[in-house]
C-alpha cells in the first residue's frame, strides 16, 4: 500500500529534477472517500499521440507494461524508478486511478481513467486549454488487495 503511494510521489518528484520553475507538490488524501491525489505544477506529460504506438503519451506511461524509457544502469541518476513499473502498479493495485495532465504547449487539457485494476480504461478526453502546465494522479487503492479496509490516520 505504501509503495503505490510512494510511486506516484517520487514522479512527481522526479518531475521537478526535470523543470526548475516547479513550484509544489500537493497530496490530498481523503479518508472518506479512500481516494489519494498528488499534484505537481511541473511541466506537463505532453498531449499527444505517440509517433510509433498511436496513442495517448499519457496512456503509455500510466496504462501500458514494458514502455519505458528508463533502462540505463550505467548513468548517474538522482531520481526514482525504473522500468515504467511503479506508477503502472498502482494503476493495477487501484480500483480507480486518473491522470489529468495540463499541456500548455500543445494548448490542451487531457484526462483519462482506469477502474477495476487497470482492467478497464474510459475514452480519453482532450479538451483545449490555456492555463499553465500540470499534472494530477487520482487513485484509490484496492483496499481488499492490501488486507485493510481504507485509508486512516
Amino acid at each position: 500500500m505504501y509503495k503505490i503511494f510512494d510511486e506516484i510521489l517520487v514522479n512527481a518528484a522526479d518531475n521537478f529534477q526535470r523543470d526548475n520553475k516547479m513550484t509544489k507538490i500537493e497530496v490530498t488524501i481523503d479518508e472518506k472517500s479512500g481516494t489519494i491525489i498528488v499534484l505537481n505544477d511541473g511541466k506537463s506529460i505532453p498531449v499527444q499521440i505517440h509517433r510509433e504506438h498511436k496513442i495517448y503519451v499519457s496512456e503509455l506511461i500510466f496504462g501500458h507494461l514494458l514502455t519505458s524509457s528508463n533502462y540505463e544502469d550505467k548513468k548517474k541518476k538522482v531520481t526514482g524508478g525504473r522500468n515504467g513499473y511503479g506508477a503502472k502498479l498502482a494503476n493495477i493495485f487501484s480500483t480507480y486511478f486518473c491522470v489529468e495532465t495540463a499541456d500548455n504547449t500543445n494548448r490542451k487539457l487531457l484526462t483519462i481513467e482506469w477502474t477495476n485494476n487497470m482492467t478497464k480504461m474510459s475514452a480519453p478526453q482532450s479538451m483545449v486549454y490555456q492555463g499553465k502546465d500540470y499534472t494530477k494522479i487520482t487513485f484509490k487503492p484496492d483496499f481488499a488487495k492490501f488486507g485493510i479496509s481504507g485509508l486512516n490516520q
